[in-house]
């Protein structure tokens, strides 16, 4: 029955796994595509047969176990043929086309003999009825089984061998307890790679089949166990990714615990290349320049729970989305019925996820980089959106869309396996839903859901002059900028009071924009968009400080507002963006908005280019002659020098004026002392404050720490500041309020001037200060303002008239700040000349000579 082929060739073939004891897989090298298969089946030995299970299709049929040693038998071969090259001689082949023969170690014959090695191990047992005894091989297999058992080696030991007999289970009662049981804990064994296609099937075959690997449970989804192989060469996942054979699968990265993002990137590199089932990729980002795909912007404002505006370096406003999540929503219902509907705030979580963006990001730079862009849409099920920049912004390293979905304040997006256009740190979003789930953060909370009741009395005449007395009397409230209609009209929202209202800035001319009216249509006045956006960049979305003082007769709140300490109104004159108004003559502002407004109209500048003054003699004589600086000196009390170089002083003719309203005061409170400990301050009111010297002062509510003993205070007519305790507070009685006698102390800055930022210098310049003006008379000019509401003057000794800052210069105490106006350029040059003359001298800064401006910030020295 068998055809003799002993005089056939030897081959030699680099792949092989094992079937069992005495049979093996062999496979050529690959040329264009898989090599075929070739069993061969090892000639006069004979090892034992492995288990086999019963086949499902037949319920009659039971499971085969291992005969003894075929198990050992097939590891031995295992682990000594596998990974190595062999050749065989093929020396019969039966008429089914089953080859018989000899196989070795090695390129050829010389190498180790397969089956010499099974029988002398006791592993295999020699075919004795086909034995010729003129064939020295066959005989040779004769005398190593005798040797086999005359050693009681393996089947010749004593015993059944029914150890060596396996208790196989091919299915288990709990697979979750059993992954549970063993998660992400190493376990020996093998698997049978996933069928994808024939040239993925061959790369898993020749690298993973029959070799010693580990396997890692990672989870049990649907009774199916997923797991991770670990072999010393690496991670077969990873490879199979890399080289273009596989692709990601979402639901099963999200309990990947080897390092998601490793495999992303092995997915990456393959796209890139176009290799295999990628040959036709096209990258979502392909039509982009790179400065187009990666870039740093400031964000301006939080549109929604997953989109912001930026600002780009050109100036150009770009929005864009969070990539890959979904901000909170109603899910079946119609808003559009509900003409009341606020987003904002009836949507639950919608204001705590603006409230977290707002906070972390608004002012900000950030990273972006684009992911995707998703096309314009008209029309359908999904409605009409414009072309979307989907991207991932991170600030300082932190991914904005995965924290708010790690708090529960978005959900993540998914997607077609085919869908390519998501988040560039998709598998991160995923594993934060699953913390955010777990630890049931926000959506996932089954707490009750927190509701806004805000109160929009924007338009309300009615509700707004009910709300008016309470804010009035509140000083100055905290507020959120929500909207900005223009330069000077913005709605607020009100964060202790939860209601929003329309906030006009007092004292203020500001270019309308176009508008329609009753009458028709209003035409924009010049500068009016640039006023908007000029309080847009400097105010929308951020938190904010104002002090109401009246309401017109449409319902709208007017005074003042502050952001970062500066005054929104004086900002806009000083930008030349508005005008004075007249109503602002009554304000405490006033001076401060008179100053702003000069220094704008003389620098002819936007709404100011076009300003020519009245003509005079004197002016015409002057017109074609160089700007001069104007030196209006007025006599001022100095009452506070601040450890930043700032001081407070008050008008000299005021000063009876605040003398006989503290006379007045303090014996209207002899008259009747107030009950000690009954005022409970608030941030932002104004009270009076018993000083150390005894006597009851004006002063204002700053600050209040946790300890109700610790309220800091800041007296308004003198400029100094104090921490006291609650007991020594008492409400400021309406008829000395600062409404009928302004705030006294006056913040001023030097002109000219840098202030040291090392404290020691700084200190020596406050103590030669303190000595010299502190609690005395000077004259006051202001020379230039910023916009902050703090200008910028020179200040001379009352007596001598000479100039205090000029005095510091000479002293070599500070440095000089170069102004570039033409009027002030006569001052600058005096004030250099004497900083010459302090570094030839070496005084004090200049005591070890000279330094160039490049180090000044070495030496504390900035603006």
């Amino acid at each position: 029955a068998y055809r003799n082929m002993a005089a056939t060739l030897t081959y030699m073939y680099p792949y092989v796994y094992v079937l069992s004891g005495c049979a093996i897989i062999v496979r050529g090298q690959p040329r264009g595509g898989p090599p075929p298969e070739r069993q061969i089946n090892l000639s006069n030995v004979r090892a034992g047969a492995l288990a086999r299970r019963a086949a499902q299709s037949q319920p009659d049929t039971k499971d085969i176990p291992d005969e003894p040693w075929a198990f050992p038998a097939r590891e031995f071969l295992r682990k000594k043929i596998i990974g190595k090259e062999v050749c065989f001689n093929v020396e019969n082949k039966t008429p089914q086309g089953r080859e018989y023969g000899m196989v070795y170690l090695g390129k050829d014959t010389s190498g180790e003999n397969i089956a010499e090695s099974l029988v002398a191990e006791g592993l295999a047992t020699v075919r004795r009825e086909g034995i010729r005894g003129n064939n020295p091989e066959q005989a040779r297999l004769c005398d190593l089984e005798d040797q086999a058992k005359a050693a009681r080696k393996g089947m010749w030991s004593e015993g059944s061998g029914s150890h060596t007999i396996r208790e196989l289970k091919y299915s288990i009662e709990n697979p979750r307890n059993f992954v549970d049981a063993m998660h992400q804990k190493p376990a020996d064994g093998s698997e049978t790679p996933e069928s994808f296609a024939a040239e993925a099937k061959f790369f898993t075959e020749s690298r993973l089949l029959q070799r010693d690997v580990q396997i890692i449970l990672e989870s049990c989804p649907n009774q199916v166990i997923l797991g991770t192989i670990l072999h010393p060469n690496g991670n077969i996942t990873e490879l199979l990714l890399k080289e273009g054979f596989a692709r990601c699968v979402d639901w099963s990265m999200a309990v990947y615990t080897q390092g998601a993002e490793k495999l992303r990137a092995a997915e990456r590199a393959a796209k890139e290349r176009k290799v295999r089932i990628w040959k036709d990729y096209v990258a979502p980002t392909a039509n982009l320049d790179q400065k187009d795909r990666q870039f740093v912007a400031k964000v301006m404002q939080v549109v929604n729970a997953d989109s912001i505006i930026v600002k780009l370096n050109s100036g150009e406003y770009k929005p864009i989305h969070l990539s890959s999540i979904r901000p909170p929503r109603i899910e079946g219902e119609n808003k559009d019925k509900d003409k009341r509907f606020r987003p904002l705030y009836d949507i639950p979580y919608m204001f705590e996820a603006r409230e977290f963006l707002r906070k972390k990001l608004i002012g900000k730079k950030v990273n972006v980089t684009v992911d995707y862009i998703r096309p314009a849409t008209t029309g359908g099920e999904t409605g009409n959106f414009p072309e979307r920049t989907c991207a991932t912004v991170t600030i300082g390293g932190i991914n904005i869309a995965e924290a708010l979905v790690s708090k529960g304040l978005a959900t993540v997006i998914r997607y077609r396996q085919d869908d390519d256009q998501r988040s560039s740190h998709y598998d991160e979003l995923l594993a934060a839903e699953a913390r955010a789930i777990k630890n049931g953060k926000g959506l996932h909370s089954k707490k009750e859901i927190p509701i806004h009741r805000v109160a929009d009395i924007s338009g309300e005449t009615q509700k707004a002059k009910q709300f008016l007395p309470f804010l009035q009397r509140a000083g100055r409230s905290e507020a959120v900028v929500e909207h900005v209609f223009s330069g000077s009209r913005l709605k607020l929202y009100m964060p202790k009071e939860t209601c929003l209202i329309t906030f006009l800035l007092a004292g203020i001319e500001c270019p309308r924009t176009s508008r329609i009216t009753a009458s028709g249509s209003q035409v924009a006045e010049p500068f009016s968009e640039e006023a908007t956006l000029f309080t847009k960049e400097l105010v929308l979305q951020r938190e904010v400080e104002v002090e109401v003082e009246s309401m017109d007769k449409a319902g709208n709140f007017i005074g003042w507002l502050h952001v970062d300490g500066m005054n929104l109104s004086v900002a806009l004159v000083d930008g030349a963006l508005s005008k004075v108004h007249f109503t602002a003559e009554r304000s405490s502002y006033n001076k401060t908005l008179q100053s702003a407004e000069e220094v704008a109209r003389q620098r002819k500048d936007k709404i100011w280019a076009n300003y020519e003054e009245k003509p005079t003699e004197e002016v015409a004589a002057l017109l074609s002659e160089e700007k001069e600086r104007v030196a209006k000196y007025r006599a001022v009390f100095v009452t506070e020098i601040t450890d930043e170089l700032h001081f407070y002083a008050q008008d000299v003719e005021t000063g009876a004026q605040l003398e006989n309203l503290m006379e007045t005061m303090r014996a209207e409170i002899a008259a009747q002392p107030p009950v000690e400990g009954s005022y409970v301050p608030r941030r932002g009111d104004y009270c009076i404050a018993k000083f150390a010297d005894g006597d009851w002062y004006r002063a204002r509510v700053d600050k209040i720490e946790s300890h109700p003993s610790k309220i800091h205070v800041f007296y308004i007519d003198y400029g100094n500041k104090e921490v006291l305790s609650s007991t020594r507070l008492a409400p400021l009685p309406p008829a000395f309020s600062h409404k009928t006698l302004a705030a006294q102390a006056h913040e001023y800055a030097f002109a000219y001037i840098l202030v040291p930022q090392d404290e020691d210098a700084r200190a020596d310049v406050v103590d030669c200060l303190v000595k010299d003006i502190h609690n005395s008379q000077c004259l006051l000019n202001v020379e230039y303002g910023t916009g902050s509401g703090c200008p910028y003057v020179t200040l001379q000794f009352n007596d001598s008239k000479d100039d205090v800052g000029l005095s510091l210069v000479k002293e070599g105490m500070v440095m000089v700040e170069v102004r570039k106006e033409k009027h002030l350029q006569k001052m600058v040059t005096e004030y250099l000349n004497s900083q010459e003359s302090a570094k030839s001298a070496r005084l004090n800064i200049w005591r070890y000579g000279d330094f160039r401006a490049d180090d000044a910030d070495e030496f504390g020295y900035s603006r």
